[in-house]
């Protein structure tokens, strides 16, 4: 008989009972909730659970509650000691903390805070020569990776946990994709672009023609430059003055269903994100892809669910894209979606 699994979960704030039917399906029962954080307990041994709004998943090893870190660090080793035999070292050692707040709220992003880093560092240097292969915490995983995670549910509440690495979230720490910008991107919508193309896999390359709907004011589209690509932008709305001027970039002041279908020639990839209800998104979208002059390799498509409750209609959406014969659909809610989804569509 197989031996119970407990897994612990990363979500955004709200997503949690959307996580929670979402594993249910496959024995998953619910051990603790926090907003932006469950775990589940599997009687059969399953896999970790996979879902669209499931950030991160991890075999849980154990927690430990204390306000001296000394003292959880001690809770770590033993956990270690207990559940894993010292020969097998981990490549790499991911510290974060849940979401405190949604997405957005107050300027609220998720990842890692100063709290978590000082936390990971502290974590390294105790563990470092016994359990780690890692040179310092939070780095990217590769494919393969066995990881050490450990997530901050308050600073006085860790939770201890293992998996490996294998797609783009797997290998970031907590889901979450650890990026730099160059310059302060112009809004928000430049990390939900960078993380949607990594997650995706999509071949986008330098001087491939992007064609993003919902441009305005340009954060996405600073990402699709900074990358090398010639970018249409369709919007109504101003651009920032940034990338307007941006010689690889043309602004189109028009909503994309009133456009000639030629203005799409040539285009690789389409990204979209609007600020409309699905069904009208995805029934524009409709006219564009399925055209005949249509050349789209991939879609990015942001649908704006409103509230958790109604996730339940993804399924009519997902059907909605099918109906255009694509090769591949996948959806997710990206670490930087607020209440929305993200499709990746191969056609």
């Amino acid at each position: 008989m197989s031996e119970p699994t407990f897994a612990m979960l990363c979500c955004a704030c709200g997503a949690e009972q959307v996580v929670k039917s979402e594993m249910a399906g496959a024995g998953w029962r619910l051990a603790f909730s926090r907003p932006g954080f469950v775990t589940a307990k599997n009687d059969a041994g399953a896999e970790l659970p996979v879902g669209v709004f499931i950030r991160s998943a991890a075999h849980s090893i154990g927690q430990s509650h204390d306000e001296d870190s000394a003292v959880q660090i001690s809770a770590l080793r033993r956990q270690l000691e207990e559940k894993n035999p010292s020969v097998l070292l981990f490549d790499q050692l991911h510290v974060w903390p849940k979401d405190r707040l949604p997405i957005g709220r107050f300027g609220f992003e998720p990842g890692i805070d100063e709290v978590s880093r000082a936390v990971a560092a502290e974590i390294h240097e105790a563990i470092k020569t016994q359990w780690l292969r890692c040179d310092l915490p939070n780095r990217i995983a590769q494919p393969g990776d066995r990881v050490l995670d450990v997530v901050l549910v308050d600073p006085s509440h860790w939770f201890f946990g293992t998996h490996l690495a294998h797609d783009w979230p797997s290998r970031w720490p907590g889901g979450v994709q650890p990026i730099e910008p160059r310059y302060e991107p112009i809004s928000r919508a430049y990390y939900k672009a960078a993380e949607a193309i990594a997650w995706s896999g999509f071949d986008m390359q330098a001087g491939d023609l992007v064609v993003e709907i919902g441009s305005a004011p340009g954060g996405a589209c600073g990402r699709l430059l900074e990358l090398g690509m010639q970018v249409i932008g369709i919007d109504p709305a101003d651009m920032d003055p940034r990338i307007a001027a941006h010689p690889r970039f043309r602004h189109i002041r028009a909503r994309a269903g009133d456009l000639p279908r030629k203005e799409y020639q040539g285009a690789k990839w389409l990204l979209v994100d609007s600020n409309v209800k699905p069904d009208k998104t995805l029934f524009s979208i409709q006219n564009i892809v399925t055209h005949r002059v249509s050349e789209f390799r991939g879609l990015l498509i942001t649908l704006k669910i409103g509230d958790y409750k109604s996730a339940g209609l993804m399924d009519r959406w997902t059907q909605t894209i099918e109906s255009w014969k694509p090769q591949q659909v996948r959806v997710r809610q990206l670490a930087r979606n607020k209440c929305e989804v993200c499709y990746a569509v191969t056609m």
